[in-house]
């Protein structure tokens, strides 16, 4: 069944009139999933079910608010909390008190942390979190692993022997407006490469590690446990970014489940379940140093943000949220699987299984990618190679998603092979744009 999307990519070619780049979020821009026919526009969410500005209503079998909504959109509870804290007045001259709350719960589901501080966002907490480790360490240097946000301690790899970034992960990222003499400030090393970062420590003075737990892949070798022992050694500050990992399979950081704790934990995404909040937690002698620094911010003290925190962490542990993402995902990821050997569409699975992802193995995968796209929304899906799993995701949704899927591969599978006609034959527009491949 076609879809009417003519508002949304006339709003869309208005946006870039005013806006550069079209909006605030590269990840949700239009040609990232189907240029010149992603309808681009909600007027509202609910579940997993998004309506566009034409009221097309679709199941939103992809990013979920890019992994912010684990208890899906529009949910009630924590919408009522919200509803509440604004009748009762957002912002004071007062602080908020769900602030001591949220800090409080936040440590004692992390018992090796004492301390926490809240931002709105997971790029300002990850920035957060770097100027108090340099200044609990006393050293500048940084070596990181993943991707942690936009600001300019981060781009700094890029301003050093080329894109180096491009490498490690981020392809196209440039570090223009970053001041140069950021440049060696920051050094990447790749995910179970260990010896790669004994080697950084011993050619730099580094005071900081930080370094996503896991993304695609699981610590090999007893590798965390080797960086944290690694850091003790050298006095280095350890950081986790669990701003994408976190309470996906854990109620928590996904660092729990190895049982190796850092000196300090940035979270962000799903913590507010959509509402904007973000955190940096940690052990008391290193979050102090804060003191000795100048890190404030205006909205970081409104009350909407702590509130709905409080009050998904709550939902969150009443549904043991975690556990059925985590099955939801991997019911997912067998459903692909069977797809492919079914279709015979060769296929690559990445990711753990509340955030799973795939690409095709054929000559133009991004091309195959946006046939899936545009196929599955006109059978009423927002759908490509990634989707982060929600609770509103029912096994019913799951399986009459798989069927759709399959319909799309059956036809795909006659364009796979070297000798078929290209994918690009079946598209009826431009190829989608690549993006954050954000390994590790």
């Amino acid at each position: 069944m076609s879809r009417k999307q003519q508002t949304g990519q006339k709003l869309w070619q208005r946006a870039k009139s005013v806006i550069p780049g079209g909006n605030m979020l590269l990840s949700k821009r239009a040609e990232m999933f189907l240029p010149e026919a992603w309808p681009t526009y909600f007027s509202k969410s609910k579940g997993c079910y998004v309506w566009d500005l034409d009221d097309n209503r679709y199941i939103d079998m992809s990013i979920m608010g890019i992994g912010t909504n684990i208890l899906g959109y529009g949910h009630t509870f924590v919408d009522s909390a919200v509803h509440a804290a604004i009748t009762n007045g957002n912002m004071s001259t007062f602080n908020c008190p769900e602030e001591v709350y949220l800090a409080e719960k936040l440590c004692e589901l992390h018992p090796w942390a004492s301390m926490a501080r809240f931002a709105r966002s997971g790029g300002e907490a990850n920035a957060i979190a770097i100027r108090i480790a340099r200044a609990a360490s006393g050293k500048s240097k940084v070596a990181i692993c993943g991707y942690h946000g936009w600001h300019d301690w981060y781009l700094s790899v890029n301003l050093s022997s080329g894109d180096k970034l491009s490498d490690h992960l981020l392809p196209g990222l440039e570090p223009n407006g970053v001041p140069i003499d950021l440049a060696g400030s920051v050094i990447p090393f790749e995910y179970n490469n260990y010896q790669e970062l004994v080697s950084i420590i011993s050619d730099h003075d580094i005071g900081v590690i930080k370094m996503e737990v896991q993304r695609n892949h699981g610590p090999k070798d007893d590798f965390l446990l080797k960086v944290r022992k690694l850091a003790d050694d050298n006095n280095i500050v350890l950081i986790f970014d669990e701003c994408t990992s976190g309470f996906r399979e854990t109620f928590g950081g996904i660092h729990l489940k190895y049982h190796v704790f850092p000196d300090l934990a940035v979270f962000g995404k799903a913590l507010g379940n959509g509402y904007a909040i973000s955190a940096v937690i940690g052990k008391e002698s290193i979050m102090q140093c804060a003191q000795s620094s100048f890190i404030s911010s205006t909205f970081w003290s409104e009350r909407i943000g702590p509130t709905a925190a409080l009050a998904t962490l709550s939902q969150m542990e009443n549904q043991r949220s975690w556990e059925y993402i985590t099955l939801a995902g991997k019911r997912i990821r067998n459903g692909w699987l069977s797809l492919s050997s079914t279709y015979q569409v060769p296929l690559t699975i990445t990711g753990i299984p509340a955030i799973s992802a795939f690409s095709v193995n054929c000559r133009n995968p991004l091309a195959a990618k946006t046939y899936i796209t545009q196929e599955m929304l006109k059978l009423g899906y927002l759908s490509s190679n990634l989707i982060f799993v929600s609770t509103s995701h029912t096994d019913e949704i799951i399986d009459t998603y798989l069927q759709a899927l399959g319909r799309v591969f059956s036809i795909l599978s006659n364009h796979i092979e070297t000798t078929a006609p290209p994918i690009d034959s079946l598209l009826e527009g431009p190829v989608c744009h690549s993006g954050f491949h954000r390994l590790n």
